[in-house]
């Protein structure tokens, strides 16, 4: 047996661990204990990634539809050649932006598959390209774009030296942090409380982590009422920092002004925050040396997400907590990652529209919400193959019945994933990825979200099982026998003039080595510096590098790329988003509750249900009601229910509780899979995306985001 080093990449804390191996096979992970951020902690789910390396139902292989709807197991130079054949076809009749490509959550956490994809698209011309972020994130870049000009510029909460801190729509007992890296944030939490600071955790229902602090009840899509109700507390009564506003910002009096619409006695029917309660928190804000507020997913996927997430950091800076010790601080990476993002066209917001909705692309990217319509609406740049890689949109986008329709009428579809999903189901082609044991990784997309300035690097842990390959082998295999280069970055480009692919890990080592930390090629030492970073010294530190105790501060005003140099707090889209909110229509009749989503502890998104240890003691999934809610509707604890909106209905089992604000009811998201695991199928479940909207007109208007909280439902005995 040996014992081999690698970290986590199921979600952001990027956990250290140790996995035994055993003639090849990973027979057991455990936590790194010599990991100097997560220090032998990891969840279930990290824990658990062996039985999904092992797992028999994975796809080893190459897999071919044939006549009669069954899969056959084929060579790759058939799948390759096969699939390239049909792309070239319609790239002949119909150009290259008649092929698109959806990339989920995995992908984000592999340094090497989003610069192939983004390179291959990039090559083709296609604007066709769609990713989870419109689930779940996008609506951040957006803000950060509108606020600074750059839309990978997101501040970050400095947890380890703050005094008060204000949680919006996020529970990280659970998620362990969301856009930001920091491995045992409950330490961090409890740290504040400790040295005499508080935590106060906005949402709608009291999460594991409002419970271990102060909770304050907020209403589903509520947040952009209390945020700009505090904003009108803090104007009115002076407490804004004069010095950063000055110092800091442009708009800060059409912000003003914007605000002066909403005092918190006239808001707190919309926010569910008395409004006394708005008050002494906005002047607990104003008045704590260090302070700073931090929104995760429940405040991206309302109305008013990109709102939402604006006024956060605007908040922020007017308190004086932006770029500041305590405060928002904005992480640094050892590359010259602001740079490489911006020259490879990657960090873009609105450079294109959608063909359906006209929505801006975020970073390169259109809304999953259009692709539906993206293939059924005839006229030129009609979608008419799409390659899945590492996602499943049939089950997390809103309206999958419609998306699953919509699939049936491409020319070619292809899923690059460990195994057969809902939508590998209707594919033509299912090809086998690795999981992250089995490639090498720098956590590039992250290291700007570390709380505590970090690298690490990791070789493969075992060989691809079966005929498993990298996403971006397949990638560029294909491209190679389309005739294309895949060229994201602009050292690509200029080693494909020179005829010369380069490889991820090629690319890697010059990144690291030419960036602000980096050895120079040697030519650091020889100018008596410390040794900086190369592949070759992370690879001699099996457990990373520690760059820093703190991120640094004050560097915001040479990262902004706006030409003022300045955070812009009242850009026009923001004023026509405060506008449509005060203009919020009233939720159709009877649907009186508000559905919110919910994440678990043992689950992850739509691919983490089919890991026995994560599914054992019967777990099931259950819709969460306050008891006042359940009486006043028929329903009884553990009994069967059916939920039903507008646009759809599904049937669960209720669990009647307290911690449920009343007339909200929460259901996990990331169940109802149909796909070809058999520990999923047992699960069961519903997919509650059945319930959201599937109109494209219904998005979020400044980032195309799905709608997928305070959706108006009913509900009664099933």
């Amino acid at each position: 047996m040996a014992s081999v080093t690698t970290y986590c990449r199921i979600c952001e804390p990027l956990c250290g661990l140790e996995a035994t191996v055993e003639d090849g096979t990973v027979v057991r992970i455990r936590p790194d204990k010599e990991h100097p951020l997560s220090k032998g902690f990891a969840c279930p789910k990290g824990i658990a990634m062996a039985e999904v390396q092992n797992d028999p139902d994975r796809v080893l292989h190459p897999l071919r539809r044939r006549p009669d709807g069954e899969f056959e197991r084929v060579s790759w130079d058939e799948a390759l050649g096969g699939i390239t054949a049909r792309l070239n076809a319609l790239r002949r009749e119909h150009g290259g932006s008649s092929i698109g490509w959806y990339f989920g959550n995995p992908a984000t956490f592999s340094y090497s598959h989003p610069l192939w994809l983004n390179g291959f698209m990039a090559a083709l011309k296609s604007p066709h390209l769609y990713s989870a972020g419109s689930q779940d994130v996008n609506n951040r870049f957006a803000a950060s774009a509108l606020l600074y000009g750059a839309p990978v510029l997101v501040p970050i909460p400095d947890l380890k030296r703050t005094d008060l801190l204000l949680m919006l729509g996020a529970n990280p007992l659970v998620s362990h942090g969301s856009l930001i890296t920091a491995p045992r944030i409950r330490e961090d939490l409890s740290a504040i409380v400790a040295r005499g600071g508080r935590v106060v955790v906005a949402d709608p229902r009291r999460t594991e982590t409002a419970r271990a602090y102060e909770h304050l009840p907020v209403r589903p899509d509520g947040d952009a009422w209390l945020l700009l109700s505090m904003l009108h507390v803090i104007f009115e009564e002076g407490l804004q920092d004069s010095a950063a506003c000055a110092g800091q910002a442009s708009g800060v009096a059409e912000l003003r002004a914007l605000a002066d619409g909403f005092p918190p006695e006239e808001t707190e029917d919309r926010s569910g925050v008395p409004a006394a309660a708005v008050r002494e928190l906005a002047r607990d804000l104003a008045r704590a040396e260090r302070a700073v507020v931090y929104g995760r997913t429940g405040t991206c996927l309302g109305r008013h997400g990109t709102l939402t997430a604006f006024l956060i950091d605007a908040v922020t800076l007017v308190t004086g907590n932006l770029d500041r010790p305590g405060g928002a601080v904005f992480g640094a990476a050892p590359l010259w990652l602001d740079e490489i993002l911006r020259l490879s066209g990657i960090a873009t917001y609105g450079r294109t529209r959608s063909r359906v909705g006209g929505y801006p692309d975020v970073l390169g990217t259109f809304p999953a919400g259009v692709m539906a319509e993206e293939i059924t609406t005839p006229g030129p740049g009609r979608l008419r193959a799409l390659i899945v890689s590492g996602g499943n949109p049939a089950l997390s986008v809103p309206g999958g019945e419609s998306l699953g329709r919509a699939l049936d009428e491409l020319d070619l579809l292809v899923t690059i994933d460990l195994y057969v999903t809902d939508t590998g189901r209707k594919a033509d082609y299912v090809l086998p990825a690795t999981t992250f044991l089995e490639r090498e990784d720098l956590p590039l997309p992250f290291l700007q979200n570390h709380l505590t300035p970090y690298v690490t690097w990791t070789e493969p842990v075992v060989a691809p099982r079966g005929e498993a390959r990298q996403e971006w082998e397949v990638i560029d295999a294909l491209a190679r026998r389309m005739g294309i280069g895949v060229g994201a970055f602009p050292l690509q480009r200029l080693a494909h003039r020179l005829g010369v692919r380069p490889s991820p890990r090629s690319l890697a080592d010059a990144l690291l080595r030419t960036g602000p930390a980096g050895d120079w090629y040697g030519l650091r030492r020889l100018l008596g510096k410390r040794d900086g970073l190369s592949l070759r010294r992370l690879r001699k530190s099996p457990h990373g590098i520690v760059l820093g105790e703190h991120q640094r501060t004050g560097t915001l005003r040479r990262r902004i790329l706006h030409k003022d140099k300045r955070v812009h707090l009242a850009p026009p889209e923001i004023a026509a988003e405060v506008l449509r909110l005060a203009e919020a229509p009233e939720p159709p009749d009877g649907f009186p509750l508000r559905l919110i989503g919910l994440r678990e502890m043992r689950s992850h998104n739509s691919w983490m249900h089919n890991a026995p240890a994560l599914m054992r003691g019967g777990r099931v999934q259950a819709a969460r009601i306050n008891p006042k809610d359940a009486a006043a509707h028929g329903i009884e604890d553990g009994a069967p229910c059916r939920i039903t909106s507008p646009h759809g209905s599904i049937e669960l089992t209720a669990l009647v509780t307290d911690e449920m604000t009343e007339g909200t009811v929460a259901v996990p998201h990331g169940w109802g899979h149909r796909g070809g695991w058999r520990t999923a199928n047992a699960a069961g479940g519903a997919n509650v995306n059945v319930l959201a909207s599937p109109d494209p007109a219904d998005l979020e208007p400044l980032a195309g985001m799905a709608r997928l909280n305070a959706v108006p439902i009913t509900i009664g005995p099933a």
